[in-house]
Parts: C-alpha cells; structure tokens; sequence
C-alpha cells in the first residue's frame, strides 16, 4: 500500500460525519480538510478532528494542490456542479447519491473524468453491503432458480425534504440495489405518489419497474409513514429472500421455497410444483459498508482501477430516476428507458 490518499470532504451535515468517521479511520486515506457552508458544522469537525483545516469555501479544497481527492456529501442538486467543478480542478470524487439530476449531467461527468483521467465513484453504499452481496451471489450461482420479482420498502416518519422528493431522497438506494442484483437496468418503469405534505414534492413513491425476462421490480419510498421498515423480498423459483436492514440479527433469512412453473425442465408442461423447506439465516461478515466503501475508492485512486460503483453505475441509476419522474409527472404512464451501454 503507497501513501494515504489526502482527501478533502465537501458538506458535513446529515451525512457528512459519517463519511469523515470512515476517512479518519482507515490507513488508505487521510482526512485533510473539511468544508461547509454551516460553521457550527465545521466547528463540530474541528472539535473531533483537530488536524483537519476547515473552510467555509470549497474551492479552498480544490485549490489546494496537496488534496488529491474529495468526497461530496451536499444536497443531490448541488452533486452536479461541485462534481464538475472538482474534476476541473484535478481531484478524484467520491460523490454521494445521485450522481446527477439528469442524464444528460451524468454523461458529462462521466466524459470528464475519462478526459482528465480522474476517479469519478458514486456512493451505491448498499453495494457494499455484506448482505446485499451474500444475495448477488446466491443469484449469480443459481441457488434462487429464475428470478421472478424484488420488491422493496424503504419507508420512515421524518427527515422530511422540500427540495427533492421521495424518490430522489430516497429510493436511489433501492433502484441500485435492484440493478446489482439483476445486473441489467428496467426496460421501462412507471410511478405513482403523492404530495401530501406541502403539496409540491412526493412524501411517497410507488415505483413499478419492468425487467427483461419478465422480472419485476417494485420499490416503495416514504418519509411519511408510522414505523422504519427497509426490507426487500425477493422471490425466485427455488429460493425466496427477504433482507432486513433493521433486523438486529438475521438481517438476511434464505426461505428453502419455490414454485417451479411450466416450461422448466423440472416438471411437466403446463404444471406448477411448490416446494418448501427449511429457513436459514447465513453468517455475514457485518463490516461496516461506509468502511468498505471509503477504502475502496481510496484503493481506486492509488491503484488507477475502476470502482465498483462508477460514473455508469450511476448514469444507470439517474436514468431510472428520470424515467420515474416523467412517469410521475405524467400520472404514472409508463416510459421507457434506453440502455447507457455505450457508457460501460
């Protein structure tokens, strides 16, 4: 392992601590310099962090040629231009997300970083979660048989937003964990929701989303519900899965229950055979996935690889978004999404 990557971290609100916590602590980087528009906010930083400079002004961070990265944790409309404007100045980005607001802007992003030969990661934090990698697996080795359909509820009463909704906020982390999982983006989506707040913005999302090979998606996202749930079912012909993020123990429970249908070799035509066995609840390795997250891109930048979540991975995520915003816009019609291969 070379040096430590000195990284500066942009926006050190509601999210922002967490990513500093995880810079600070792992030996691939070092956290250098913090910036907010919030001086209680940076006071806060200074007081855990005495060797970090604070600065109410990120372009102090990109203009200071010993920072060689920089990790943006701001509101989602701001993700573009500081992304922009760090790329510009050199820097590597980690950006939270979305990538973008639009597609378009995520291309952009994408061109630039290719042109300055720069890092450009996206935080899919929950593709670096234990338990959404154990269900990968199982998928990619066969153990769920064809996959039918996922679908999530990510729902909770408060941090209420005015100036993105719901499915901004808050479903990008299911739409990624969707498109890990199946490896391939929708053919088409279609959202409904409601305004019920302020009028203006969704408090809730319910977005259908449609994949090749007949498998479907569905992803609920609320801030205005009575409990926490973050769960995702999903339903193959051998196994079923449900994940529970909230579950103190067991987060992951592997249901030995399928339905084999017609035209698989496993039973006659025409006939239907339902199975159903034991439940098991595999060991994880509960690493935290911000840690991993973190020590990826910085292992990214010092090492010149790929990550995991790159630039495309999030072209793929804001092109679900964008699509289920016009079909939100257009009272859940259905829209279609063209695929951001020439992106890979």
């Amino acid at each position: 392992m070379g040096d430590p990557v000195r990284v500066g971290l942009i926006g050190c609100g509601y999210w922002g601590p967490n990513l500093a916590r995880n810079l600070h602590q792992i030996p691939q980087a070092e956290l250098v310099a913090c910036c907010d528009l919030d001086p209680q906010a940076l006071s806060k930083m200074q007081a855990l962090y005495p060797q970090v400079v604070t600065t109410l002004d990120y372009c102090d961070l990109l203009a200071d040629p010993d920072i060689e990265a920089v990790v943006i944790a701001t509101p989602a409309r701001s993700h573009y231009p500081l992304t922009k404007d760090a790329l510009e100045a050199g820097k590597h980005v980690l950006v939270e997300k979305p990538l973008a607001m639009s597609s378009q802007e995520a291309k952009e992003l994408i061109a630039l970083a290719e042109e300055r030969k720069r890092v450009l990661m996206v935080g899919h934090i929950f593709e670096y979660h234990p338990a959404v990698r154990k269900i990968k697996s199982l998928i990619d080795q066969g153990e769920m048989g064809q996959i039918y359909y996922i679908y999530s509820t990510r729902v909770n009463l408060g941090r209420v937003q005015s100036d993105i909704n719901a499915l901004w906020s808050i479903a990008p982390h299911d739409i990624s964990i969707l498109l890990y999982l199946l490896g391939t983006v929708p053919e088409s989506v279609w959202a409904h929701g409601g305004t019920f707040l302020n009028g203006v913005v969704e408090d809730v999302i319910f977005l259908v989303l449609s994949f090749p090979g007949q498998v479907l998606g569905h992803v609920h996202a609320s801030w205005l519900d009575p409990s926490k749930v973050r769960r995702i079912t999903i339903v193959g012909s051998r196994r079923m899965v449900i994940y529970d993020d909230v579950a103190d123990e067991g987060k992951i429970k592997i249901y030995d229950k399928g339905v084999y249908r017609k035209g698989e070799d496993i039973y006659g035509e025409f006939q239907y055979r339902v199975h159903s066995g034991d439940i098991f609840i595999p060991k994880l390795d509960m690493t935290e996935p911000l840690r991993v997250e973190c020590t990826h891109f910085a292992e990214c930048v010092r090492e010149g690889k790929r990550p995991q979540t790159d630039g495309f991975n999030g072209l793929r995520v804001v092109q679900v978004l964008e699509a289920a915003q016009a079909s939100l816009e257009r009272g859940g019609a259905r829209v279609s999404i063209s695929p951001a291969s020439e992106y890979k």
